[in-house]
């Protein structure tokens, strides 16, 4: 298994590059991204389509991590990310959401599975208010 700070810290900057497939990168093949108990992103493809989304809706996207932890078989990667809905649509309110996902690893030290959780009631809330 690879160093998980060092990972960790890829994973921040992958998605600060606006590079989806940077994110998708640190998945397994067939890895999967679920946020909030929404519907899985499953495969790089997926994965890569679904950070795009959020990096489409914030062009000044940046993640910070702001803890990483070892819980039995899962490393819990808690987050903030703050940006302007500046994209197609967007409301150019400036947003600072903060969550974390629960990534399970295989031999490789790619994520298989990673949980993610916000609080979408307040992210609503600074995207319209």
């Amino acid at each position: 298994m690879k160093d998980l700070t060092a990972l960790a810290t890829q994973y921040t900057a992958a998605w600060c590059s606006q590079n989806a497939a940077r994110v998708a990168g640190h998945a397994a093949e067939h890895g999967s991204l679920t946020i909030n108990g929404g519907t899985p992103a499953v495969g790089r493809a997926a994965i890569a389509e679904s950070a795009q989304s959020f990096m489409t809706a914030f062009p000044d996207l940046v993640v910070t991590m702001d803890s990483l932890s070892v819980h039995d078989d899962k490393t819990i990667y808690a987050w903030t990310l703050t940006g302007t809905h500046t994209g197609p649509g967007g409301t150019g309110r400036r947003v600072r959401i903060s969550g974390h996902e629960e990534w399970t690893f295989d031999t490789d030290g790619l994520i298989v599975h990673s949980l993610g959780f916000f609080d979408a009631a307040d992210y609503q809330r600074q995207l319209h208010s």
